[in-house]
């Protein structure tokens, strides 16, 4: 294979990679062992703490009881010797800002004593409380840069755990990020006050069935984690995905994803070495991660975990993206996690598994066999249809930013129109509540396979749409449509809330009720179907056909891009929700808008200055030293006579022309300075996004006709298949 000395040199350094260290050793260590060894668990707790102690902070972890701050000084002191003895010299307070990446601050355990030496301390003030900056984070004009005071608060409900460095150790405490002024400055704040709306809601159903307990009832998550691995030799020679984490560039292989060759296959050595070393880091703190495949286009891998509560599965979401980045380099490659990294070939999501339950009664979106005798089930499942519905502009808010624009829509993820898929058999369910009264659920059945040294398998009561934004899987709900590199915190405060508030709705119907409960319901899920029904799609989300029917007949919103769905997020309907269910003051939401919007815009901004940089000082100085060789080469033809045409030149002329002023169109829209954020969103999906593709159309097409040797970047075909 050719290619410049850059190319090659990443090329041969590839084909000869060797492993850094030595193979772990996990038979050393029984998986059983090793799980949550780093972790601060209730376990641990039990063992440490003292019993009032410990009855009192599972009070708060398990009955969402208020926190008893007068245990503080115990827990912290047991929490430091804890630490100290897994080799840990410093405390950071983790917390998650609004820039959808995980935040840290270290401080060391010791102290000065006075005369010469440093003693280990560790308070509950310290453990409780922590000051970040609260101004150098996007605050959208909550915290200005004179007004810098910023707390982060211990969240109790989220194991503290150990994070390993080849140097020491460190204990990390998840809290939340607020301001002086108690407003909140990150994604976890908003969750917890969501999580409470909905338990509130919750309860209030549950008495009307006689189920009340006074079990908590939470939500739980199970993110899938689609991902990119590629060599790092390439990485360090595609400025685009240093900086944007996308290819900016690339004309497509010969080979992509048609074959279907990659989907399931078996998983390369090294990947599955790097595979193997970030789940055991992950096991280590108590990630439940389950599941690991190769995805459908080359180079793109998943990883999955078991669904827990919703606010540590949003913390162990964030663990698995740096284990995964931390890990990949380990073995000489880079994690990609943005939502399309390479054009032509499939993007990646982050499928959000979504149910809520109880200790007592477990998952309270479990239909059983017979769904339409589940009155129970009905109800809350009837509330999350008209949740969905109801607020389908606003759930399409929170999964928008620039990178989930490449993806949302294509024929590999869901389109930007909100539905809901049912499956057969509770679509058949709720049809007949629609039309009076649910009478039979459709029954599992067996599938033969026809061979008889095969076992019949049970067959589901209805089959999977991979095409649904939001689709019913047995006993959940799955959102399919959040981005890969986004955060699950601000999608499940989401569908926390609207939940909560559809709940509220229904219990405040059936409490007015003083007669039969189950003619009650029977009238108010009809009425939820006539209403809300229209949220139910089971067919191709990818289709023509239904994008007509759901916008021209059943009238759904279609927000196709982020600056039609970001503003979704602060209209009058949101705040309202927001501020009735204490998740949200009308301040921070519009803050919240701002900064979707600003961070859309720079996300912009920044592609669109390397696709420029690129363009000038790498792709079109290889094109005209091109162009250059086939001028010669026709002027030494012509000197000695031959006949020929010029038509290679002509249009390699043509090309480095249009990629020229093209590169020249795109700086004239870089030069735009709005009055506000929304019109800088507004011009950079306008303008400055058609004036990137015009560029990389000429330099994509030229990549097929400049000689090899010449061509300075990485291309598909090297980073997507060279193992």
């Amino acid at each position: 294979m050719s290619g410049n000395k850059a190319r090659l040199d990443a090329i041969s350094a590839v084909i000869n990679y060797k492993p850094i260290s030595a193979p772990l050793n996990f038979a050393q260590t029984p998986t059983r062992e090793l799980f949550a060894s780093n972790v601060f668990s209730t376990a641990v707790m039990k063992q440490r703490l003292p019993k009032p102690v410990y009855k009192s902070i599972m009070a708060t972890i398990q009955k969402g009881a208020p926190l008893d701050t007068s245990t503080a000084d115990i827990v912290a002191s047991a929490m430091k010797d804890w630490a100290i003895e897994k080799g840990a010299t410093h405390y950071a307070h983790v917390f998650y800002p609004l820039t959808g990446l995980t935040a840290e601050k270290h401080d060391s355990f010791l102290s000065p004593n006075g005369d010469g030496a440093a003693i280990a301390e560790f308070t509950g003030e310290q453990l409780i409380q922590g000051e970040p900056d609260g101004s150098s984070f996007p605050t959208g004009g909550i915290r200005p840069t004179f007004e810098a005071r910023g707390y982060t608060a211990w969240d109790v409900t989220s194991p503290a755990y150990i994070l390993e460095n080849p140097n020491g150790t460190t204990l990390c405490i998840p809290t939340a990020f607020v301001s002086w002024t108690g407003e909140a400055l990150d994604k976890k704040t908003p969750l917890l006050r969501a999580m409470k709306a909905l338990n509130t809601q919750a309860q209030r159903i549950l008495k009307l069935f006689g189920d009340a307990d006074g079990s908590l009832v939470t939500s739980t998550a199970g993110p899938e984690q689609e991902y990119f691995l590629i060599d790092r030799n390439f990485f360090m020679a595609r400025p685009d995905l240093m900086t944007a984490g996308r290819t900016l560039f690339g004309a497509a292989p010969a080979k992509g994803q048609e074959f279907d060759d990659h989907y399931f296959g078996a998983i390369p050595e090294r990947v599955l070495a790097c595979m193997m070393e970030t789940e055991r880091e992950l096991y280590k703190l108590g990630v439940p991660v389950k599941t690991r495949h190769n995805e459908v286009a080359p180079g793109q891998y998943e990883v999955a975990p078991v669904y827990e509560n919703a606010n540590v599965a949003t913390d162990h979401q964030q663990l698995i993206m740096i284990m995964l980045r931390r890990v990949a380099e380990k073995y000489g490659m880079v994690c990609l996690t943005h939502e399309k990294p390479f054009a032509g070939v499939n993007g990646s999501g982050k499928h959000v598994n979504f149910s809520f339950g109880s200790a007592s009664l477990g998952n309270l979106l479990e239909p059983g066999d017979t769904p339409h005798e589940n009155a129970r089930f009905l109800v809350f499942c009837a509330a999350v249809i008209r949740a969905v519905d109801k607020y389908a502009p606003l759930l399409r808010s929170v999964i928008a930013h620039a990178g989930n624009d490449h993806r949302l829509g294509a024929n590999e993820a869901p389109p930007a129109i909100i539905s809901i898929f049912l499956g057969d058999q509770l679509t058949d369910v709720f049809e007949q509540i629609k039309a009076g009264g649910a009478k039979s659920s459709k029954a599992k059945s067996t599938l033969n396979i026809g061979v008889d040294t095969l076992p019949p398998l049970p067959l589901h009561s209805g089959d999977r749409n991979r095409t649904s934004p939001f689709a019913f899987t047995g006993n959940k709900f799955e959102f399919r449509a959040v981005g890969s590199n986004q955060s699950i915190a601000t999608p499940l405060m989401v569908l926390n809330t609207i939940v909560a508030e559809s709940i509220d709705y229904v219990a405040t119907r059936l409490e007015a009720e003083s007669g039969n409960l189950e003619a009650a319901i029977q009238k108010l899920l009809q009425e939820i179907m006539v209403e809300n029904g229209r949220i139910i799609f089971n067919g191709d989300g990818y289709s023509e056909a239904w994008h007509k029917e759901a916008e021209e007949k059943r009238g759904l919103p279609n927000l196709r891009t982020s600056v039609d769905a970001i503003p979704e997020f602060g209209s009058d309907a949101a705040i309202k929700l927001f501020e009735k269910y204490k998740v949200l003051s009308e301040r921070e939401v519009t803050s919240r808008v701002e900064v979707k919007l600003e961070q859309y815009a720079k996300a912009v901004a920044v592609e669109a200055k390397l696709t420029a940089r690129i363009g000038k000082t790498m792709i079109f100085p290889a094109a005209i030293r091109y162009q250059s060789e086939l001028a010669t080469t026709c002027a030494n033809l012509k000197a000695v006579g031959y006949t020929f045409d010029t038509n290679t030149l002509d249009r390699i002329t043509e090309l480095v022309r249009c990629l020229q002023d093209s590169i020249t169109e795109l700086d004239t829209t870089l030069a735009h300075d709005g009055d506000s954020v929304e019109e800088e969103a507004e011009h950079a999906l306008k303008k400055v996004i058609p004036a990137m593709n015009k560029v990389r159309k000429y330099a994509d097409t030229l990549e097929l006709m400049v000689a090899d040797d010449l061509w300075p970047l990485p291309s598909y075909q090297e980073m997507l298949f060279i193992k």
